[in-house]
């Protein structure tokens, strides 16, 4: 682990500082590719909600890996991993995001990628990126990809970067309340950290630190009903998610477009195309979807306008009583234009679950006797919640005429 000369940091409204010691950190953020991550909004469609929420996916990885930086001052941590592993934990947080598109989840559910899939995928094969990571070893690269993939080599380090409880999800639930004024979000990350210690390979957590594991818990689910599954910004992303599709379909009737497209043509041919991929940030989609406002197809044009104008889509609850509404809604509509100005979404989430068999997919309780326990078994509030913490939310969403 080669360190800097003299320490580097940054500035950040949540921690203070992020400190950056070691020279392949810096160079990683130096990287075009970690740089791309200033051009794509951390929160998509929830910023025509609540409009402070202009930060990016820069600023949440460098945050991310500050999280990561404090995690290894935890006595248990810095003996469970070698000088190589702290490297690669460190390396793995900063680049977690390094594979998002633009405007994220909705660029993922229409072209069926996978952010985490082809982040791996670019940190074994972009040029800049590999030719740092292969300074350290020629397995170091491969080795970080793996950690993003989940496949089991380096256990220990996948519970503290995806799991219930991580370093990613402490970041992003404090910054996005930061930045949305939302106060939900709010967590007491010293104290998560001060309780937390390894056992028998786990990421546990100490009984005395139950009440802000709980205030975590609490605390993400209402920002996830509250921010992230804001109908509104629900609605946004349907609008893009609705130009992408048009696009698609222009262009498999050899529809000729005035403007660069072939990008979205590129990845809509190979998902994997990660040239193409990397092309593709908000800057180039919104730049994109303004010279729509001018295209020659009237569908085409009218869902840039909305987007572009913030003519933000009606919905009503997908229920059985409002399908008589429903149905009244779609006969309004040409059948030519159903599928682009009209669409069925549902969303779901829970408070807490420990069902899953995956790395992390538990929170463990180290009991005052050393023993471990489940946070169900510990927690009242957390087991009366897993019971009652779940609901999912079913709309109907449409172009307004």
């Amino acid at each position: 682990m080669k360190k800097l000369p003299k320490q580097q940091v940054f500035k950040d409204p949540l921690y203070g500082f992020i400190h950056v010691n070691d020279t392949l950190i810096k160079k990683l953020i130096d990287t075009e590719l970690f740089q791309r991550l200033r051009r794509i909004r951390q929160l998509s469609g929830v910023q025509m909600v609540f409009h402070g929420a202009e930060h990016s996916r820069f600023v949440h990885s460098l945050g991310v890996y500050e999280i990561a930086n404090r995690f290894l001052t935890v006595p248990d941590i810095a003996e469970a991993l070698s000088d190589r592993e702290k490297l690669l934990f460190l390396s793995a947080a900063l680049l977690h995001d390094i594979g998002h598109g633009a405007y994220s989840h909705a660029f993922e559910s229409t072209f069926h990628v996978n952010h985490e899939d082809m982040g791996a995928r670019l940190i074994v094969s972009n040029p800049e990126l590999r030719a740092l990571l292969d300074l350290e070893d020629s397995e170091f690269a491969s080795d970080v990809a793996k950690i993003l993939r989940k496949e089991k080599k380096f256990p220990l380090i996948e519970q503290l970067i995806s799991s219930q409880l991580d370093v990613d999800r402490l970041d992003y639930l404090e910054r996005d309340a930061y930045y949305t004024g939302a106060a939900y979000g709010h967590i007491d990350v010293d104290r998560l950290i001060r309780v937390l210690y390894i056992k028998q390979g786990k990421v546990v957590f100490k009984v005395s630190g139950i009440h802000a594991i709980e205030n975590y818990l609490i605390a993400r689910y209402h920002m996830y009903w509250q921010v992230y599954y804001h109908p509104v910004a629900r609605a946004y992303e349907v609008n893009l998610e609705k130009i992408y599709q048009r696009v698609r379909d222009l262009l498999e009737v050899g529809f000729t477009f005035q403007n660069n497209v072939e990008p979205l043509r590129r990845i809509m041919k190979d998902p994997h195309d990660l040239d193409a991929y990397i092309e593709i940030d908000d800057y180039y989609i919104n730049g994109l979807i303004a010279s729509f406002l001018k295209s020659k197809d009237e569908i085409l044009r009218l869902l840039a306008h909305d987007f572009m104008n913030r003519r933000i889509w009606g919905y009503v609850n997908d229920t059985e009583e409002n399908q008589a509404v429903i149905e009244s809604i779609k006969a309004s509509f040409h059948p030519d234009e159903l599928k682009y100005f009209t669409s069925h979404r549902t969303v779901f989430n829970s408070t807490y679950r420990d069902d899953g068999e995956g790395f992390g997919d538990k929170i463990y309780i180290m009991l005052e006797n050393g023993k471990l326990s489940s946070l169900k078994d510990q927690s009242k509030i957390i087991e009366s919640l897993m019971l009652s913490g779940t609901k999912n939310d079913p709309k109907f969403f449409y172009r307004k005429r």
